[in-house]
């Protein structure tokens, strides 16, 4: 079975609405969360970095024999991650080879200035206790 570990940005309002989500979907435990804003997380994940990890979205995918972990980066994860829940399947429209350039360069617009974007749609930039449980 195909499981996912999604490093997302625990201070980011959008990113913690769509993990909310995601975790109440989850119920063959397929995907683990991980804030990358957590003290010990270096600790934890020394091969993640967080730099990284805060202008682009990671996922750590497992594949079906366990043996083999791959690094998925923004849409990728996204997609991956509710195909693993099984929703939005449109999404796979994303990753269409022409489509795919274009909604990449729209995701890293996206990643670099979701704090601006989350002000406009929530009215908070930033969350100093925003949690997915």
């Amino acid at each position: 079975m195909e499981k996912m570990i999604i490093f997302y940005d625990g201070s980011c309002p959008l990113c913690v609405a769509e993990m909310k989500q995601l975790r109440q979907l989850n119920a063959h435990q397929k995907l683990q969360f991980e804030d990358i804003l957590v003290p010990d997380f270096n600790q934890r994940f020394p091969d993640i970095s967080k730099e990284k990890a805060s202008s682009i979205l990671h996922g750590l995918l497992t594949t079906q024999t366990g043996d083999e972990q791959q690094l998925l980066l923004g849409l990728d994860v996204t997609y991956k991650a509710w195909n693993l829940v099984g929703k939005k399947k449109w999404l796979k429209l994303l990753r269409l080879p022409v489509i795919r350039i274009v909604a990449d360069k729209a995701y890293l617009f996206f990643a670099r200035n979701r704090y601006r974007i989350s002000y406009l749609l929530t009215g908070k930039s930033r969350c100093s206790s925003c949690s997915i449980d």
